[in-house]
């Protein structure tokens, strides 16, 4: 078993307000705390993913803020207090001052967040 918490969990995408924590917590599952500021869109960093949409799962919480969440068939919206599944095919952005926590297969996970990483 492993545990984490936010601050003892390394950053992995830092940047105009942008905070992205992950770890992997065993078997293949990675934990993130993501901070994301209000008007935060990561579509121009998903270009160039299928369908430039995040294409791993996500299982979480949102702490604060609301998101809209776009997908292939369309989009909804997140608020504090949801627990939460995205699919595979979306991308995010912030309509408030976001905070959550989610649990990602790691190898899917570290794919998308290394294209993030050569887009920025």
């Amino acid at each position: 078993m492993k545990s984490t918490t936010r601050n003892d969990t390394p950053v992995a995408i830092e940047g105009g307000g942008v905070e992205l924590r992950m770890q992997e917590i065993g078997g293949d599952m990675t934990v993130a705390f993501a901070r994301f500021p209000q008007g935060t869109d990561m579509r121009p960093l998903a270009e160039g993913l299928p369908g430039d949409l995040c294409q791993c799962p996500h299982w979480g919480y949102l702490f604060k803020g609301r998101l809209k969440m776009r997908t292939e068939g369309g989009e909804e919206i997140y608020e504090a207090g949801q627990a939460f599944y995205w699919a595979p095919g979306h991308v995010p952005e912030a309509l408030e001052d976001c905070e959550y926590l989610d649990f990602s297969p790691t190898e899917e996970f570290n794919e998308v967040i290394d294209h993030l990483k050569s887009q920025m």
